[in-house]
């Protein structure tokens, strides 16, 4: 699937190693923290497609598996009434429903493969573009820090050392100032990933549980 493979790239990329080697390296983690964000809106738009269409697969199973139930009655009926004609006819159409039932439980292991797939593509995203917010602030500080730290220099050694000392403390204070912005943005993500984390928790066991009462429903 195209999808998961776009998505592969994307979860083994080094982020450090493209910024390093960016000629802009704002705009580069920008645009990758933007294609992951995207990569990952498409993929949980074909996790809930894919679903869907497992419920229906399993729906034509399960259809599928009446009818052959329906039809084997039919066949006890026939017998007790003497109609072995009518028995092996009944029987025919019941081993025909079960042979579909039997395609339609492939389908539906394929799917869920494809389902399973998908979500762990989901997971492994969802990590990795938490991993770019909570280094781009970092990253970006750097570079800016980087690059003001250079113009001081120059602007120090083109107008004197006093000047330079004074240029030095400023970008000192700004330095200072825009990582405590991006410790502050990297707190708040944390607590973002957390509650990512709690939903998906959430999420894994409302499914564990209505599959527990599917296993039931259909023990009974």
């Amino acid at each position: 699937m195209a999808l998961l493979e776009r998505v592969s790239t994307l979860i083994r990329a080094n982020i450090n190693d493209l910024v390093d080697k960016a000629e802009d390296p704002e705009k580069m983690i920008k645009q990758v923290i933007l294609d992951m964000q995207n990569q990952l809106l498409q993929v949980k738009t074909q996790v809930a497609v894919s679903m869907a269409d497992q419920h229906v697969l399993e729906k034509r199973m399960q259809e599928n598996e009446e009818n052959a139930r329906q039809w084997r009655r039919r066949a006890e009926l026939a017998v007790d009434k003497g109609d072995d004609s009518l028995a092996r006819a009944a029987l025919e159409r019941a081993m025909s429903y079960q042979a579909m039932s039997a395609g339609f439980q492939q389908q539906v292991d394929d799917q869920k493969t494809q389902v399973e797939n998908l979500k762990t593509a989901l997971l492994k995203l969802q990590q990795k573009l938490a991993e770019a917010e909570s280094k781009s602030d970092v990253m970006i500080a750097q570079h800016r820090r980087a690059r003001a730290l250079g113009k001081a220099t120059d602007a120090g050694l083109a107008i004197g050392d006093d000047s330079k000392t004074a240029a030095f403390d400023r970008m000192k204070h700004k330095v200072q100032h825009s990582e405590a912005t991006a410790q502050a943005r990297s707190d708040l993500l944390a607590n973002d990933v957390e509650d990512r984390f709690a939903t998906l928790e959430k999420q894994t066991e409302i499914d564990r549980l209505l599959d527990e009462m599917k296993s039931k429903r259909k023990a009974g």
